[in-house]
């Protein structure tokens, strides 16, 4: 219990050297818990009897799960393309179908099939003991009427709802239905009831829009039947008009114009051909005998006889010539023939010339015909050419329309096929089974939860406690907040079994009764020497001794902030140890507004402090001493007519009184009025050697005290230290471990120890 009075300076850089460590907030938060510690396990303690006693009251409840998958893949059967388009199947189609499973189409179509409005589970209290006080309580507020369909279908829905989880499984096309329900066989049927109804809702959404469209498509391809065969209709009768022909896919001025072109072209290849074959024919009349080459072009018959006649007879002639003479008459008929032949051949190409000259006029004339014709088709063609324009955006409108009315068939003709066969992507892949296990409450995770949120709890109040207990609990906070040295902390004392005066006696002649405990508190150091107590007020005396060293500390002054700190019985009892160890120690009662001291221990005396002070008695005459540890006492006196004690307190009388005292006595104990009520403690600096300053622990404001101390600056400067009265012994071993019980009896276990 003896505190070492450090230098200021060293203080200060161990608590530096304290705040600078990194693990002074985790050490900070430990300490916290382990002065709070009872406080937080009773939190604790009733966070799990909480949820032990919703885990015996709470009903029930059993989850069932089915799954569905989003097939992407068609059924070959229906492969066409939907009439209403087939949207591709992605993340967010998924999600809208989800929500899809949430909506309250399928909630009450389930609700509807199962007649769940005449379930008690759904319309009825809620189950277990926490949902029957909740259902007894509303029924207090509620109306005396009964429930209308109407709202027993909502109230069914809305406990539906809050027993339904609907989610996708990860980035799949797998979709999760979970029903959780106080009856396991219930829970499967309701989550396979739900997946039914969606799929039937799909099914029936389906129907209806290709039913929708069907109608749609009819009265559309109706519209486009009659736009169709108006526009055909337009399309002939422009061609009647404007005497437009189609033949083989072409017009047929268009077909005229190429036949009649392919003819000219015919004809002036034939002109030409005349005309050199009769080139020709003039030029072999102009020779005297044609050539052999030319009546094989001519390819005439009679030419060539001709020819050959002609051959042989010039032949003949040439002979006869040589032999008998060019005047020979047989040379002569031969000449005369010959001339008759070459006669007939030129008369039978003027034939041939003739002939050529009558294909040459004929080609040339038929040559102009076509011309003629040719112009005749063109001027047609152009004036064709120009209503064909029109014709062709009447003939695009009408096909336009025509392929209109046929892609409007085709899909009529789907649609009335997806109206009779009806399919949905969405399948059940994993129907629910009656679950075996409960899924809720869950025993270990309530436990756990009730014990996380127990240690939180509790650690918020122990937090709070901690901020708001602005009272001394520790050394600490009296060497922070006050700046002094805490040189002892005074267990508290409960009652004991016997009553006694001072020197086994009372003093002033009267015996203390067994009501007033009083003065076995005022000799607990000397009834127990071993106790706890008596080591706290020894540790106070070497403080006492070790200040001694630097200056006089003869004359010690106890006093308090508020009364009842225990600052009569500190004082008391450190008089008396120190007379029990043979110092000569006096004890003066200097509280002259209430000498509680005095009424303790010498209730019957007549004179004290007042009537020495006022010189109306001696000094010997008022003491009193105790037999067995020679304590002399100076008790108070006659005080009940004093108004103003600071006066006498301050008088040259008291001082002349203390110096008295300083030559006959070792150590003069003064017992003090407290602080706060009175400022008799202020007048005494002048006298007074060391301040003892008591504080209640746990129960003294921490700025009351601060307030008094900084409101006397002289008693600051005498001061001691301060003395935590009354700790609780068990909590105190929280706030600093080394003042823990646990030494004090371990070590004293042998001689007997006292608490």
């Amino acid at each position: 219990m003896l505190q070492v009075n450090k230098p200021t300076s060293e203080i200060n850089r161990d608590f530096a050297e304290a705040d600078g460590s990194a693990s002074q907030t985790l050490t900070s938060y430990l300490d916290i818990i382990s002065r709070q510690f009872p406080t937080m396990v009773a939190i604790v303690s009733a966070c799990v009897i909480l949820a032990l006693l919703y885990l015996f009251t709470a009903a029930p409840q059993f989850t069932s799960t089915a799954s569905m998958v989003i097939d992407t893949r068609k059924v070959q059967l229906f492969q066409q393309q939907s009439v209403l388009g087939d949207i591709a199947v992605d993340s967010a189609t998924v999600e809208t179908q989800v929500e899809i499973l949430k909506s309250e189409n399928i909630s009450l179509a389930v609700i509807r099939d199962l007649h769940l409005i005449d379930d008690p589970e759904f319309t009825g209290s809620g189950g277990g003991l926490l949902g029957t006080v909740i259902s007894a309580v509303s029924g207090l507020f509620a109306e005396g009427r009964a429930s209308s369909e109407f709202e027993q279908t909502r109230k069914a829905l809305d406990r539906f709802e809050k027993a339904r989880t609907i989610k996708r499984l990860g980035l799949t096309y797998v979709m999760e239905i979970g029903f959780t329900s106080r009856d396991p066989q219930k829970a499967a049927k309701i989550a396979n009831a739900i997946a039914d109804a969606y799929i039937v809702d799909q099914l029936e959404a389906k129907y209806q829009a290709t039913r929708r469209a069907s109608v749609w498509l009819q009265d559309r391809i109706k519209e486009l039947r009659t736009q169709a065969s108006a526009a055909q209709k337009a399309v002939v009768d422009f061609k009647t008009a404007n005497n437009i022909v189609d033949t083989g896919g072409r017009l047929m001025n268009e077909q005229q114009l190429a036949e009649v072109n392919s003819q000219l072209i015919m004809a002036h290849a034939a002109t030409a051909e005349a005309k050199a074959r009769m080139d020709r024919i003039n030029d072999i009349l102009k020779q005297e005998i044609p050539d052999a080459s030319v009546a094989d072009a001519l390819k005439n018959d009679t030419i060539v006889k001709l020819r050959g006649q002609y051959v042989d007879m010039a032949s003949k002639e040439s002979i006869w010539a040589m032999k008998y003479g060019s005047d020979h008459l047989a040379a002569v008929n031969l000449r005369r023939q010959m001339a008759e032949i070459k006669k007939n051949i030129i008369d039978e190409l003027k034939r041939i010339q003739e002939s050529y000259k009558s294909d040459y006029d004929i080609a040339m004339t038929r040559e102009e015909a076509i011309k003629s014709s040719l112009n005749n088709v063109v001027s047609e063609s152009q004036l064709t050419n120009q209503a064909q324009v029109q014709l062709r955006e009447l003939e695009s409108n009408a096909q336009s329309y025509q392929a209109m009315y046929d892609n409007f068939l085709q899909r009529y003709m789907e649609s009335v096929q997806q109206q009779s066969f009806p399919i949905t992507e969405a399948r059940v892949i994993s129907a629910a089974t009656t679950p075996l296990k409960k899924s809720y409450p869950k025993t270990l995770v309530i436990l756990a939860g009730a014990l996380f949120g127990g240690f939180l709890l509790s650690f918020g109040a122990a937090m709070a406690r901690e901020f708001t207990d602005k009272v001394f609990r520790t050394t600490g906070q009296v060497e922070q907040e006050l700046g002094a040295n805490c040189i002892s902390i005074l267990p508290a004392l409960g009652n004991t079994a016997s009553a006694r005066g001072i020197g086994g006696r009372v003093l002033g002649g009267k015996r203390a009764g067994k009501n007033n405990p009083e003065p076995d508190l005022l000799r607990y150091v000397v009834e127990n020497p071993l106790s706890r107590f008596a080591e706290a007020v020894r540790s106070l005396k070497v403080a006492v001794d070790l200040n001694s060293i630097v200056r006089e500390n003869r004359v010690l002054a106890v006093t308090s902030t508020l009364p009842n700190e225990g600052k009569s019985t500190l004082s008391t009892n450190l008089a008396q140890l120190i007379a029990h160890s043979g110092a000569r120690v006096i004890l003066v009662d200097s509280d002259l507004r209430n000498p509680s001291l005095s009424r303790a221990l010498v209730p019957n005396a007549q004179v004290g402090l007042v009537d020495v002070v006022a010189q109306k008695a001696q000094l010997e005459d008022a003491l009193i001493v105790d037999a067995e540890t020679k304590l002399s006492i100076l008790p108070a006196g006659t005080t009940s007519k004093l108004l103003h004690t600071n006066e006498v307190l301050a008088s040259k009388a008291m001082h002349a009184l203390i110096a008295l005292l300083r030559s006959k006595y070792d150590y003069v104990v003064l017992d003090m009025p407290p602080m706060a009520p009175v400022v008799d403690v202020r007048v005494t600096s002048a006298f007074v050697d060391s301040y003892i300053f008591v504080v209640e622990w746990g129960k003294t404001k921490i700025d009351v005290v601060r307030h008094n101390l900084r409101g006397s600056p002289e008693i600051q400067d005498k001061l001691l230290g301060v003395v935590l009265n009354k700790a609780d012994t068990k909590a105190l071993a929280r706030y600093e471990s080394y003042h823990g019980r646990y030494y004090y009896q371990k070590y004293y276990a042998r001689y007997g120890y006292v608490e």
